[in-house]
């Protein structure tokens, strides 16, 4: 490993050379060289003196004494054959050391100091030194706090936390992680907590080089944990010399004092909504709900329940005002509190366009979360999702991928692009980016889900079948699965089997809430067309978060020459619907 970075440390580039002169270690595009003491010494006279000579009797006054006894011209002779040996230079053709016959030497390289500047960035998982697996909340959240207040840096790369994450506990050098996440630096470090103290240590790494560039510990109460959080990214944004912007100033002075209560609660709802199935989602509105018993004024509390609520009504698992409706109040409440908040902003412009269906107000909110937050990856995936009923299907697409670009090892990132492809009717590579999906998270229900809508588009009836069914199985019958499998009989021609499932949608909905659209799309792929319409008209009243690509689902194909269909659009002011 190298060295923590003093005040003062300087590296010198020359070619495809670095020399840190504080360890006394060349490097060669970073892979260190081997070179013994006197020839290194005099690579660093001859460098600190570019383009001057360096006399013979100079090199002898610097690196062998008075007092020493050996055959100078010897000595130097050879040192300068092992450094010539090691740079790979010549004394006929020199490229770096030039020999001036009976004077000395000189440095004849295009030389560079310090050039650690660091422009991409991987924060790894904080340790959780507690060994408590009930506080691993806790040293996640900090690390997602530490990206977050990282990523509002406009000129910084940073690695998103899905990339990170899975180096948790991996035996991996830093140099080996850096490189394959394609970074410059590494961040690393501990958290532990105890009671209301809280400590923790962090180190900044030049990976190309292996040098350490910084470390350093805080203990903070747990109250001012967001101070911490920012001062840590003022740090670490110092040492790498990136340039803030007054805007970004701003942001990551935006701290106060928290309650830790309410903040412990929200690292756990956070926790719960990062896994992303139906049980996180549940469970992490509930700690929000905590959080902002806690304190009615912790705004991002209102943010997270947002979003879980939110994402609970658009996999259609609560009723629109319980899933939507009540993200959208709960973000118009974060952002009363403070407008700052990216996130606050993007479930706004979310939730707006699937419960009121207001598509350019939802836009507008998106918009402003990626000023804000410019790599918030939920916002460029919700922004893309804004797009499709706006009808900039391309412009969707293209945004999609870049969501997908910043976190490439997000399964649910990927199965969403997945779907935009089977909207634009791009089934092919749809079917690739569910695969790559399946790579990411073997079995992941949305990309099986979307895999077997793009199969059954395609004619491929019997797989679409086999995949449903299966996930249906697996899932308990889940309605946002069995629905699907309804389509993949009806399209496949088994309507006895649609209509068994069906039956089992409305025996479901005896209990539970099951939204109109499923069997809407059911009976639209039975041909159904009085049934279908029958019951999209119950889903638009309900104010079904699906109605929001009524205009691009393909399961509705055939229902678009229908006056019914038209007037259906012009109702929810999609644009461009015929007058």
């Amino acid at each position: 490993m190298g060295n923590v970075r003093p005040a003062g440390h300087r590296i010198i580039q020359f070619g495809v050379f670095a020399l840190d002169l504080r360890s006394g270690e060349l490097r060669k595009q970073g892979a260190k060289v081997r070179l013994q003491e006197q020839p290194l010494q005099v690579l660093q006279i001859l460098l600190e003196n570019p383009g001057e000579v360096v006399t013979r009797d100079e090199l002898r006054r610097r690196i062998w004494p008075a007092n020493t006894f050996v055959d100078f011209d010897h000595g130097l002779n050879n040192a300068i054959k092992r450094l010539r040996a090691a740079l790979g230079d010549t004394a006929e053709r020199p490229r770096y050391i030039e020999t001036l016959a009976r004077k000395g030497y000189r440095c004849i390289a295009t030389i560079s100091e310090d050039p650690l500047r660091i422009e991409s960035l991987a924060v790894l998982p904080l340790e959780n030194l507690s060994r408590d697996p009930e506080q691993e909340y806790f040293a996640e959240g900090m690390t997602e706090a530490l990206i977050t207040n990282l990523t509002k840096i406009g000129a910084l790369r940073v690695v998103s936390r899905t990339s990170v994450m899975q180096y948790k506990g991996a035996r991996k050098s830093l140099r080996e992680i850096a490189r394959e996440l394609q970074v410059d630096g590494v961040v690393e470090g501990t958290v532990q907590r105890s009671g209301e103290r809280l400590r923790i240590s962090a180190q900044l790494l030049h990976a190309p080089s292996d040098t350490h560039l910084w470390a350093e510990s805080y203990d903070r109460e747990l109250r001012d944990v967001l101070a911490l959080q920012a001062e840590l990214a003022h740090a670490i944004a110092g040492e790498i010399r990136v340039k803030l912007t007054p805007r970004e100033r701003t942001q990551l002075a935006r701290t106060g004092p928290v309650n830790p209560e309410a903040y412990e609660a929200y690292l756990k709802g956070r926790f719960h909504w990062n896994k992303r199935s139906v049980e996180g989602l549940k469970k992490g509105g509930e700690y929000f709900q905590e959080a902002i018993e806690k304190d009615p004024s912790y705004a991002p509390a209102y943010a997270g329940l947002a979003d879980s609520a939110g994402i609970l009504g658009w996999w259609c698992f609560v009723p629109p005002e319980d899933g939507c409706g009540r993200g959208k109040a709960a973000a118009i409440k974060a952002l009363a509190v403070d407008d700052t908040i990216a996130e606050a902003h993007a479930s706004l412009g979310f939730n707006l366009a699937h419960y009121d269906f207001d598509f350019p107000a939802a836009e507008k909110e998106l918009q402003r979360a990626l000023e804000l937050n410019p790599r918030y990856t939920t916002a460029v995936e919700w922004h893309a999702m804004s797009l499709i009923p706006l009808g900039r299907v391309d412009e969707a697409l293209s945004e999609i991928m870049r969501a997908v670009h910043l976190e490439p090892f997000s399964a649910i990132l990927t199965a969403v692009a997945a779907m935009m492809f089977w909207l634009a009717r791009k089934y092919e590579s749809g079917a690739d980016m569910c695969r790559r999906a399946l790579e990411l998270e073997p079995d992941f229900p949305p990309a099986r889900r979307a895999l077997a809508t793009i199969l059954s588009q395609q004619g491929m009836h019997d797989s679409a079948i086999a995949e449903m069914e299966d996930l249906v199985r697996v899932s308990g019958g889940l309605p946002v699965f069995t629905h699907v499998l309804g389509i993949c009989y009806a399209t496949a021609g088994r309507r006895g089997d649609a209509f068994e499932v069906l039956d089992q949608l409305h025996e479901f909905s005896t209990h539970r809430y099951v939204s109109a659209y499923l069997p809407a799309t059911i009976y639209a792929a039975l041909n159904e067309i009085d049934q279908a319409f029958r019951w999209i008209e119950l889903a638009y009243q309900e104010r079904a978060p699906w109605m929001v690509y009524t205009k691009e689902f393909p399961w509705l194909d055939n229902l678009r020459a229908d006056p019914r269909f038209q007037h259906l659009l012009r109702r929810m002011k999609f644009p461009d619907a015929a007058s």
